[in-house]
């Protein structure tokens, strides 16, 4: 017990700049503080208590903001940095040296019985805000960019992004079929508006039609 505990504590001084001293760490940080009342709640859950560890859970929520199922199997050295509204559903299974930032959810996707949570391998980043929904598995030393939502499992050694999730990086090379420039990403509010002002010039080169009685080729060009 003392082992893990001294390997979580390491996990957050060896991944967030911020943390300067155990002390600090082991006062200051509620991501570590859900994972220890997570550990006691799984105890718990794990020799068939129902209540008592969902308790734990439930307090340690009320003060962290982060909310863990005593079922959830978590391995060493995870961190969960800030954790304000992370979300880890019942049968959600994490490796070792996962990295979750806040307002991450590992949640399911409906009512289905049994394995309906994701499978987190080990040395995988979870970027704010993502969503990774239904029995997926993301393999080893993949990374899930921010706000992300992903449906579908993923390779070891991916990236993914986007709604819903797409692999974009796997093994250090870029998908082709994938365009990650931001810069030529198409403005639906613009297209919109221009779509809207081609019908308002039709309309307009119609009236003119019916009151001269003449072509018009172009709206924009009679008006």
């Amino acid at each position: 017990m003392f082992k893990r505990i001294k390997q979580d504590i390491q996990a957050v001084k060896e991944r967030d700049p911020a943390a300067k001293t155990t002390l600090e760490v082991l006062l200051c940080y509620p991501g570590l503080h859900a994972l220890f009342c997570h550990r006691a709640a799984h105890f718990f859950f794990r020799r068939g208590l129902v209540l008592l560890p969902r308790l734990i859970s439930h307090l340690s929520r009320f003060f962290t903001g982060i909310e863990i199922h005593p079922g959830a199997r978590i391995g060493e050295a995870f961190f969960i940095d800030h954790g304000m509204g992370v979300v880890i559903g019942e049968t959600t299974e994490i490796g070792s040296n996962v990295t979750l930032y806040q307002g991450v959810t590992l949640g399911g996707t409906g009512k289905e019985t049994g394995k309906r949570h994701p499978t987190v391998r080990d040395n995988v980043v979870v970027g704010t805000g993502a969503k990774v929904l239904g029995p997926i598995e993301i393999g080893k030393n993949s990374r899930i960019g921010a706000g992300s939502v992903v449906l579908k499992s993923a390779p070891p050694n991916a990236t993914v992004v986007g709604i819903p999730g797409r692999v974009v990086y796997y093994n250090g090379e870029k998908v082709p079929s994938v365009n990650l420039n931001h810069t030529d990403m198409p403005d639906p509010v613009a297209e919109a508006l221009s779509n809207l002002q081609e019908q308002i010039d039709q309309l307009r080169c119609q009236q003119v039609d019916l009151e001269n009685g003449g072509m018009c080729k172009s709206g924009r060009e009679n008006i």
